[in-house]
C-alpha cells in the first residue's frame, strides 16, 4: 500500500553529461551520462531520509527523458511526469576545466519542462502534502512554468500546506531583478525560505550580505523561517524571532553541485521529524557536506544510516568536525 507524499516538489530535471577527468570539453574525448535538477535532487534526498516525496515535471519522448524518469522512480520518489512528443528533455553539461573550478552549461531553451503549465499539476496531490517545495529555477524557465509555480503555491496556501522556497538563482536564466520580481509574487506565502547570502539579498535590496542576522531579519515575517546556507561556514536560521547558527563540516570536496539541495532536504526532513531548529541545521549541514564527497548532483546524498554515523561521531565517512 502506497504512502501519501509528505513533500511535493515541481521543477525540471535534465539529462547530465559530465566529464570524468579534469580538462576542457574542447579536448576531452568522453563524457558520462547522468541526470540532475534541483527539485529532483531534493526529492531523492528526502526519500533517502525516509520522507515520502512526489516530483512533478515534464520530459521529452526520448531516451534521455526515459532515463530521467527511470532513475528518479528507482530512488523511490513518486513521479508525476508528462511526456512531451514535440519538445526534448533538457540537457546540462558539467565539466571541470581545472582542479579548482566547475563549469555548468545548460541546453534547456524550448525543453519539455519549460512548457510546464498549471494543468500539469495533479488534482489533490499538493493538498494532501505537508510541504510544497519550489525553487526560483522553475519560475525562470518560462512564463507558463512560473504560472505553474504560482498556481501550486496558491493551492498549497488554500489547503494549509506549508510552502518552502529555495531561491536558487541561475544567472544564465535571467537577471537578479527579474527573479526578484517573479518570486515577489509568491514570497508572502512562503513559510520556509532558503538561500545563500547573495541569493537572499536579491529579495531585499540594500540588506547587508556580510551580516547573516541583518539579512535574515530583513526577510523575516510572522511564522516564517529564513535559512542562510553559508557553505563551509555552516548555516544560520531565524525562526520565531530567534537566531540559530550551526558550524559546517570539513570535507574532502569532490563536487559541490547539488550540496545546497541536499542541505534543504536535510532541513525539511528534520522539521518533519519535529526536531528543533538547531538540530535541523545540524542535519542540513551534514547532508550538504556528505553530498560534496562524491561526483554527481545527487548520488552522494546520504541515507539515514550515513547521517547517524556522522552525527554520532562515527568514522565511517571522510568528514571531521
Amino acid at each position: 500500500m502506497s504512502t501519501a507524499p509528505r513533500v511535493v516538489t515541481v521543477g525540471e530535471t535534465m539529462a547530465l553529461m559530465r566529464t570524468g577527468t579534469i580538462g576542457s570539453l574542447a579536448h576531452l574525448p568522453t563524457v558520462d551520462v547522468a541526470l540532475g535538477g534541483a527539485e529532483s535532487n531534493l526529492a531523492i534526498g528526502l526519500r533517502r531520509l525516509e520522507v515520502p516525496t512526489a516530483w512533478i515535471s515534464r520530459v521529452g519522448d526520448d531516451p534521455l527523458g526515459q532515463r530521467v524518469v527511470r532513475e528518479i522512480r528507482a530512488e523511490g520518489v513518486e513521479v508525476h511526469c508528462d511526456i512531451d512528443p514535440q519538445r526534448p528533455t533538457g540537457l546540462m553539461v558539467k565539466s571541470r576545466p581545472s582542479a579548482a573550478t566547475t563549469r555548468v552549461d545548460y541546453y534547456r531553451a524550448g525543453s519539455a519542462a519549460a512548457a510546464l503549465e498549471p494543468s500539469h499539476l495533479p488534482d489533490g496531490l499538493i493538498e494532501r502534502a505537508e510541504i510544497l517545495h519550489i525553487s526560483g529555477i522553475t519560475s525562470q524557465l518560462s512564463a507558463s512554468a512560473h504560472a505553474t509555480v504560482v498556481t501550486a503555491v496558491r493551492r498549497a496556501t488554500a489547503a494549509g500546506v506549508q510552502v518552502s522556497l529555495d531561491v536558487n538563482y541561475r544567472s544564465r536564466l535571467g537577471t537578479r531583478e527579474h527573479l526578484a520580481a517573479l518570486l515577489g509574487e509568491v514570497l508572502e506565502h512562503v513559510d520556509i525560505l532558503f538561500g545563500g547570502p547573495e541569493e537572499l539579498s536579491l529579495l531585499t535590496p540594500g540588506a547587508d550580505e556580510s551580516s547573516p542576522r541583518a539579512l535574515l531579519e530583513a526577510l523575516a515575517a510572522e511564522g516564517r523561517q529564513v535559512v542562510a546556507k553559508l557553505g563551509a561556514d555552516g548555516a544560520a536560521a531565524l525562526a520565531h524571532g530567534q537566531l540559530h547558527e550551526a558550524h559546517g563540516y570539513a570535507v574532502d570536496v569532490v563536487d559541490t553541485v547539488g550540496a545546497g539541495d541536499a542541505f534543504v532536504a536535510g532541513y525539511l526532513s528534520a522539521q518533519l521529524d519535529e526536531l528543533a531548529v538547531p538540530e535541523r541545521l545540524a542535519r542540513a549541514n551534514a547532508c550538504g557536506a556528505l553530498a560534496c564527497t562524491t561526483p554527481g548532483d545527487w548520488e552522494g546524498v546520504p541515507r539515514t544510516r550515513d547521517l547517524e554515523a556522522l552525527l554520532s561521531g562515527g568514522e565511517a565517512d571522510p568528514v571531521s568536525r
